[in-house]
């Protein structure tokens, strides 16, 4: 049962290959590289590949590209798959050396959710010094806080103004959880802070 509780998923600092952004089958880059953080539904970009540019041990869920591009393995690809059927798009993607097949996980949502009272603290693009489309999104967020009233109930997606941020719900975290060989962290961004 989904109880309302969000978290932020990181690159974990555990030993974990570290791949390139993902590329057509055909080796010709994508129109927008960077399209899996946008939060939005995409065309089918037909097969993708990708390589690693640090090796290390290849782990069932990780997010490549500062946590821009989530890739799992089936089993990690199935959580989403049953839990978030309508919040995400899978994508096969080939990996050179991958032991077993593995897959961009697209969040196809996006809302305006930031709690800005509550987040430790808010940092803002300002009007001057900085590229059109940057102004007033966040620059950076410390102790991110979402109201989840505001999320229409999605249990994956990421936070309008803010892509960076992966946010999935607590029965998908158990479930991730429950696969292991993880190579992301999960950073509660629901209730109040823990003291320290």
């Amino acid at each position: 049962m989904f109880n309302g509780n969000y978290y932020d998923v990181g690159i974990a600092d555990v030993p974990q290959w570290v791949l390139e952004l993902p590329v057509l089958a055909s080796g010709d880059e994508l129109d927008d590289p960077w399209m899996f953080g946008d939060g939005r539904r995409l065309p089918e970009p037909g097969l993708l590949k990708s390589r690693p540019f640090r090796d290390g041990p290849q782990r069932s869920f990780s997010v490549a590209n500062s946590g821009r591009t989530p890739i799992a393995d089936e089993q990690a690809a199935n959580v989403f798959r049953k839990l978030a059927p309508a919040d995400v798009q899978v994508f096969p993607i080939e990996v050179a050396g991958a032991r077993k097949p593995l897959f961009v996980i697209n969040a196809a949502r996006c809302f305006k959710c930031v709690d800005e009272t509550n987040s430790k603290e808010v940092q803002i693009y300002p009007p001057e010094g900085v590229a059109p489309e940057r102004v007033g999104t966040y620059r950076a967020i410390y102790g991110l806080r979402i109201d989840p009233s505001k999320s229409e109930g999605a249990r994956v997606f990421r936070i309008q103004g803010y892509s960076s941020a992966f946010i999935v719900s607590e029965d998908i975290k158990t479930a991730l959880e429950a696969v292991g060989n993880l190579g992301v962290s999960f950073e509660r961004v629901t209730g109040p802070h823990e003291p320290h």
